[in-house]
């Protein structure tokens, strides 16, 4: 399996332990047979962020953090990401936590507050991949089918993939290895040609897995210099 991290502190290619890319040409070749591309979109492509919204609301930032820690977590809105109905979320935490009835409306009442800019290098390296006309692109990401289309209409650039895998639709999520089968099943797909990038470094393990060459992305800059390395761009 090949990982690529983007980590300042490496510029290497893992082919089951850490070889220099100069070091393997039977790597280099393996990379010269890329034709796919998958991006991950939030945090990658895409500024998502509870903090904005809810920065409005509480005045502490401590006390804000703690409620997103303990209250809206992360494992709870990966179930709505997973296919929960948002309603059905929101009310199990309301019945949960009935003193933070009106903070835990707002996660999805007002839901469109925490999307940020695009993250624009990282949209110039997905143009650069998609104008030289080398590679098929697609998306696959964990988001709830209820608020993704208003990321559809936000974000233009979401209309350049040639598909766009999205969990809440599939009632299933990253890692789960079944749900990256179904972007390569459904897009016939081979996962020896493919290349996956995603900030989540669990998603990166899950790819390599199904033996698809993997880049855990951490920067637009060491994104653009991994894959020119890689002699992809």
């Amino acid at each position: 399996m090949i990982i690529v991290k983007t980590r300042k502190s490496s510029k290497n290619i893992c082919l089951n332990s850490i070889l220099p890319l100069s070091v393997s040409s039977q790597t280099a070749i393996k990379i010269s047979m890329i034709n796919t591309i998958i991006f991950d979109l939030g945090a990658v492509l895409i500024d998502w962020n509870p903090h904005y919204m809810y920065r409005t609301i509480f005045t502490d930032e401590e006390e804000m953090k703690n409620f997103l820690a303990t209250v809206t977590t992360s494992d709870w809105n990966e179930e709505q990401d997973a296919g929960r109905s948002l309603q059905e979320g929101t009310e199990i935490l309301v019945k949960q936590f009935p003193e933070h009835e009106a903070n835990i409306r707002a996660f999805y009442s007002r839901w469109e507050e925490m999307l940020g800019e695009a993250f624009w290098d990282t949209v110039e390296i997905f143009k650069e991949l998609k104008e030289s006309n080398k590679y098929k692109i697609y998306a696959l990401t964990n988001w709830s089918a209820e608020t993704f289309p208003v990321a559809l209409a936000r974000y233009e650039f979401l209309n350049w993939f040639d598909g766009i895998v999205v969990s809440g639709a599939e009632k299933m999520r990253k890692p789960a290895p079944e749900f990256y089968q179904i972007l390569l099943d459904r897009h016939d797909v081979k996962p020896e040609d493919a290349l996956f990038i995603d900030d989540n470094y669990r998603n990166i393990l899950a790819a390599e897995k199904l033996g698809i060459k993997s880049i855990h992305f951490t920067s637009a800059p060491k994104l653009k210099e991994t894959l020119i390395e890689m002699e992809i761009l």
